[in-house]
C-alpha cells in the first residue's frame, strides 16, 4: 500500500469502484493524497498492477469483523463421552440415554465407553450387545459412525448426529 507499491504505471479504481484508467504511480498517489486515503494494490499479478484508493483500516476493521461473524456462526462439534458397564440396570441405561439424546440434539457426537473388570472380560459380547441395544435406542437421533471396537479393557462405540 501507499509507497510500498513501487510499478509504474498502474490501474486506478477509485472509492465507488469506478475505474480511473491507468496512470503512473505518482498521480495514483496524489489522487489518494487529495482524498485523505490509502492507495492498496489489490491485484499485484495483473498488468498493469490495479490499485484501488480505500480507507485501508475501515478494510481492515471490516474484514475482522467479518471473520468474527463467521465464527460466531459456526458449530464446533464436540465429542461427549458416556461411560457404561456390562451389568448395567435398565433405569440407569436409560437414564444414560436421555443425556445422550440431548447431546445429539445439540450437534455433537457421543462416544460410548464400555468398562470391564476382572472376570466380566471373558463376557465381551455382553458388553457389546448392551452398546447395540443403546444404538438402537438412539437410532431416531443419531447414526453408529464407529461399531462397537475393543481397546484393551474398554470397548468403545461413536455416535453421530442423524442429518435430516
Amino acid at each position: 500500500m501507499n509507497d510500498q507499491i513501487r510499478i509504474s504505471p498502474v490501474r486506478l479504481v477509485d472509492v465507488e469502484g469506478e475505474q480511473i484508467g491507468i496512470v503512473s504511480i505518482e498521480e495514483a498517489r496524489a489522487a489518494a493524497a487529495e482524498r485523505g486515503l490509502d492507495l492498496v494494490e489489490v491485484a499485484a499479478a495483473a498488468r498493469p498492477p490495479v490499485v484501488r484508493i480505500m480507507d485501508y483500516g475501515k478494510y481492515k476493521y471490516e474484514q475482522a469483523r467479518k471473520a468474527r461473524e463467521s465464527r460466531k456462526k459456526q458449530h464446533q462439534v464436540k465429542v461427549k463421552e458416556i461411560k457404561l458397564r456390562p451389568k448395567i440396570e435398565d433405569h440407569d441405561l436409560n437414564f444414560k440415554a436421555g443425556h445422550a439424546r440431548r447431546f445429539l440434539g445439540e450437534g455433537n457426537k457421543v462416544k460410548l465407553t464400555m468398562r470391564f473388570r476382572g472376570r466380566e472380560m471373558t463376557h465381551s459380547e455382553l458388553g457389546a450387545q448392551v452398546l447395540e441395544e443403546f444404538a438402537a435406542a438412539l437410532s431416531d437421533v443419531g447414526q453408529v459412525e464407529e461399531a462397537a471396537k475393543m481397546e484393551g479393557r474398554n470397548m468403545t462405540m461413536v455416535l453421530a448426529p442423524k442429518r435430516h
